[in-house]
């Protein structure tokens, strides 16, 4: 056989052996290079709300874990649909986040018709924390505490305003929440984002509003807004001088809540990459220091307990929109 032909095979045989080597490369192994290249975080509301307070802080310690740029794009609309869908139709990679809200949960029983499956769309990264929202008014309102407002709603139906971060998030079914239990009628007006409502609120544009502790922490704490009740079943250890919406209207209840989502199909061996960097920086001290004072509680675990927390909210909230008649109309 000439040298040439001999040379050939022998260069084939290369090929082949390099192409058996890379297909041997181990899922493992792929992902322990993740990340490459910087992760984003959709968040589907509006800047300056709680959602995008907490996960730029998230983002940051993230981006330290992963020695990575992490960064935190606003995708609001349609009531967090519009950026949760761009995460259900990324590529299943890691690079791209949906920190996920109280709004996750409710969709499916208020949306029929959505542009994915909230239940096949998605994968469990980590469960941030939980916090309460607050109902606040401006420190000149007429209402000096919830019955003050139940009152005045019950005897002018329909004339005072909420605001809201969008239809279906969890200050629009705060709101929709006291009208059935308290057997009041408000008018609800939805923002693209806490920080829009937020303004309008402290402009006199609404009445009142249901903003989570994170977005609304530090204007109790300056006086440029009043509580007049937290949205959890007992008073907040950290919002302790305000009372439980529930002490006043009996059986009230609502969590806010932060979880990180990454596209189906996402490699195992990334989702355990991005909760593990995900928890070390919500368990960080410069984190919890900005957050815990507003009542977040910090409870990172693992991606099943994300989900398992989800699909019980899930359940309980259809219950609650069946048994309420509430609808997006």
């Amino acid at each position: 056989m000439k040298f040439s032909s001999l040379f050939r095979i022998s260069r084939m045989a290369g090929f082949a052996a390099a192409a058996i080597a890379v297909a041997a490369i181990s899922p493992q192994a792929a992902a322990a290079e993740f990340p490459e290249r910087p992760v984003h975080i959709i968040v589907p509301f509006a800047p300056g709300g709680g959602t995008d307070m907490i996960s730029r802080l998230v983002g940051d310690g993230m981006s330290r874990e992963l020695d990575k740029p992490v960064i935190v794009e606003n995708k609001p609309g349609a009531g967090t649909t519009i950026g949760s869908d761009e995460v259900a139709r990324s590529k299943p990679d890691g690079y791209t986040l949906l920190m996920a809200t109280f709004a996750h949960a409710i969709n499916p029983a208020l949306r029929p018709k959505m542009p994915y499956d909230t239940d096949k769309a998605f994968t469990p990264v980590v469960l941030i924390g939980h916090s309460p929202s607050v109902l606040v008014v401006r420190p000149d309102s007429p209402y000096k505490s919830l019955a003050d407002l139940i009152k005045a709603a019950k005897a002018q139906p329909g004339k005072i305003t909420y605001a809201s971060q969008g239809v279906g998030t969890s200050a629009h079914l705060a709101g929709e929440l006291l009208e059935t239990l308290a057997k009041v009628d408000m008018s609800h007006v939805p923002y693209r984002g806490a920080g829009p409502a937020l303004n309008d609120l402290l402009g006199g544009h609404v009445d009142l509003m249901f903003g989570t502790a994170a977005a609304v922490g530090s204007a109790l704490q300056s006086g440029t807004l009043r509580a007049l009740g937290v949205t959890t079943a007992e008073r907040s250890p950290a919002l302790a001088d305000i009372p439980a919406i529930a002490e006043s209207v009996p059986g009230y209840k609502l969590d806010s809540w932060y979880g990180l989502y990454a596209p189906a199909g996402t490699p195992p061996q990334v989702i355990a990459r991005l909760n593990e960097a995900a928890t070390k920086a919500a368990q960080a001290e410069a984190f919890k220091s900005k957050v815990q004072q507003e009542g977040l509680l910090v409870t990172p675990g693992t991606p099943q307990d994300l989900e398992n927390y989800v699909k019980a909210e899930q359940k309980r909230w259809a219950d609650v929109v069946a048994s309420s008649n509430i609808s997006l109309n």
